[in-house]
């Protein structure tokens, strides 16, 4: 009888330990693994395209004609307020392109030399392409719509730039700027073709925000061109 009952207080006495045991907490884990470290996201720095177009106060090369002053808008001075222009000839300020345009020589690179003017047959120099661009004028630049934004192309003039020795850009009337021109690939039969190397021969702005180009070239005989196009005289679909 003894041996029983002593079996039964220790059957007991397990029992309760066990019951312990299952109603103890469990153990909150370490702070280092109880929470995944956070990036913060705010660190992340995005440039916007304003930060490589021309036309809104941006540099092609690094160097503009600070004192070159921006021309006034004719549609910037209001009409009398007892006689108002009417809307139907009022002259819109894009299409307001000044008869004659000085050089402006502070964008003319700085040690040009002219060029021997012996024609190449491959019409790498001045007398070559002179006719050829005084006849295409109106191709110089070229203006597209096209993914919500405005390209501005000089394509024309980059396919004959191997008689060319500088070229400036100013749109809207903004300060001229010097826009370096790709090398001549002299080792090709075709040395003004546009290569992938050589970039793209256009720039990017907001839609619409192209209203003026003016143009002007420095020829390889160090003889000079400018001109001057509305939007809507360039504008392509």
């Amino acid at each position: 009888m003894l041996d029983i009952f002593f079996a039964m207080v220790a059957a007991g006495m397990n029992g309760a330990q066990n019951d312990q045991a299952a109603a103890a907490p469990v153990a909150d884990p370490p702070a280092a693994v109880a929470a995944e470290p956070q990036t913060d996201s705010s660190a992340t720095v995005t440039i916007g395209e304003g930060s490589v177009v021309i036309g809104e106060n941006v540099v092609v090369q690094g160097v503009t004609a600070a004192t070159l002053a921006p021309a006034p808008a004719p549609a910037a001075t209001p009409a009398p307020a007892a006689t108002p222009a009417p809307a139907a000839t009022a002259a819109p300020a894009a299409t307001a392109v000044p008869a004659a345009t000085p050089f402006n020589m502070a964008v003319v690179p700085a040690g040009l030399l002219a060029e021997d003017q012996t024609p190449s047959g491959k019409f790498t120099t001045a007398t070559e392409i002179k006719p050829i661009l005084n006849a295409t004028r109106g191709n110089w630049v070229a203006v597209r719509e096209y993914d919500g934004k405005d390209w501005l192309y000089v394509t024309h003039l980059w396919s004959w730039r191997c008689g060319l020795a500088a070229m400036a850009i100013s749109v809207n009337d903004e300060p001229m700027q010097n826009w370096p021109l790709p090398p001549c690939h002299m080792k090709y039969t075709t040395p003004n073709a546009i290569l992938e190397d050589d970039g793209i021969p256009a720039l990017t702005l907001r839609l619409g925000g192209v209203q003026t180009i003016t143009i002007q070239v420095v020829y390889d005989d160090l003889t000079m061109d400018i001109a001057r196009f509305a939007r809507g005289d360039v504008l392509i679909p």
